[in-house]
């Protein structure tokens, strides 16, 4: 994917992992869906955080967050993917761990043409992420190739 701002640059797939965990760390703080950030900032405006997503790591992520929130004008929810059977899961993913499983999901995932804003709406918005989302299973944690042909499956 090129950078939007500087053509000559290509955004790298550490700059995807970023908005991934940014992603996932706004979803959990908000009680929302992670489909809920990526639609409410949409294809534009996740390719301009993508192409400064190399800038915004060394920010601190709770700056970054309150930032988008309040850009983005986003509200909370009800949506608690913390919110955990302890017999069944007693060790939620971190958002940064979860942030490398999306990451993985898109990039096994990418298609012809696609670029990296493309692949996480798509990604975000497919039905297998309340799948990958519910801890109390063990999608999350499967390897990343059974991860993408679940997705094409439909899945697990």
């Amino acid at each position: 994917m090129t950078n939007v701002f500087f053509p000559e640059d290509k955004v790298t797939t550490d700059d995807l992992y970023f908005v991934c965990y940014m992603i996932e760390r706004i979803a959990r703080q908000l009680k929302q869906p992670n489909k809920y950030v990526a639609n409410a900032m949409g294809h534009d405006e996740l390719a301009k955080k993508l192409s400064l997503a190399d800038v915004l790591h060394s920010e601190n992520p709770l700056a970054v967050a309150a930032d988008w929130i309040d850009e983005y004008q986003l509200k909370s929810g009800h949506y608690d993917v913390e919110a955990v059977n302890p017999e069944l899961c007693n060790n939620i993913p971190t958002a940064t761990q979860m942030g490398k499983v999306y990451k993985r999901l898109i990039i096994n995932t990418l298609q012809n043409g696609e670029d990296f804003a493309d692949g996480i709406l798509r990604v975000y918005n497919n039905p297998i992420c309340e799948v990958i989302d519910n801890y109390n299973s063990s999608a999350y944690y499967e390897p990343s190739p059974y991860i993408a042909r679940s997705y094409y499956a439909g899945t697990f």
